[in-house]
């Protein structure tokens, strides 16, 4: 496949930006819309608005777009394949555009951090995430690239966690992923600016402890 990772050998310099790749993962169909399995689609669908890219076409099984922001070429992508077939879509992307995976984000919600909560990483496991995991299997098993994870809470009792992000969020968890999105949408502008490192820095510094900060959002 023609995706490469970071450690193969560098390409030649150039004085042309390179294309970042932003992957957000979810269900299609309206039956899924504002799911908590569908935050990576928001995401993306969020930060295309914000900068003005039309998610329009179609191409290796996702909704996509493309533009300049800041200079950058940006691909923009929302599988169409459903959740646990999300790397049908991004590992062709990937390959199509003969980018390094870390010039790609997986953007996609996550049980383990408090709802509204991010985090930037590059490179990991995929912490028992379905999509995630078949994004990797379609990357041959390389992990490094990006992921934006953004908390979704865990389920309440024993709620099975398949139905539990499959439903939507409730007036205030609601309030903090739109919140959640706005900052996305920033730290997503960051990453094009500064690279995967620096601003994985500052981001996650920010996120932190949004968790324990007093909550002014209507209940």
């Amino acid at each position: 496949m023609g995706f490469v990772s970071s450690r193969d050998s560098p390409s030649p310099p150039s004085t042309s930006p390179k294309p970042w790749l932003f992957v957000g993962l979810g269900n299609p169909g309206e039956k899924f819309r504002s799911t908590r399995h569908n935050v990576g689609f928001e995401m993306i669908d969020s930060f295309a608005q914000s900068v003005g890219i039309s998610m329009s076409s179609v191409h290796c099984k996702a909704l996509f777009g493309q533009g300049l922001v800041d200079g950058s070429p940006v691909f923009l992508a929302k599988p169409q394949t459903y959740m646990n077939l999300s790397g049908e879509s991004a590992g062709p992307l990937a390959a199509y555009y003969k980018l390094q995976l870390d010039r790609v984000v997986l953007i996609f919600d996550d049980m383990s951090l408090p709802c509204g909560v991010l985090r930037l990483q590059l490179g990991g496991g995929h912490g028992c995430h379905n999509g995630l995991k078949n994004v990797i299997h379609h990357f041959r098993g390389n992990k490094e690239f990006g992921r934006l994870r953004i908390g979704i809470g865990r389920p309440p009792g024993q709620m099975d966690p398949k139905a539990f992000v499959l439903q939507t969020f409730n007036a205030t968890a609601r309030n903090r992923i739109d919140a959640a999105l706005k900052e996305g949408v920033g730290i997503l502008k960051a990453i094009i600016q500064e690279g995967l490192t620096e601003s994985s820095r500052s981001a996650n510094m920010e996120q932190k402890y949004k968790h324990l900060r007093p909550k002014t959002l209507p209940q």
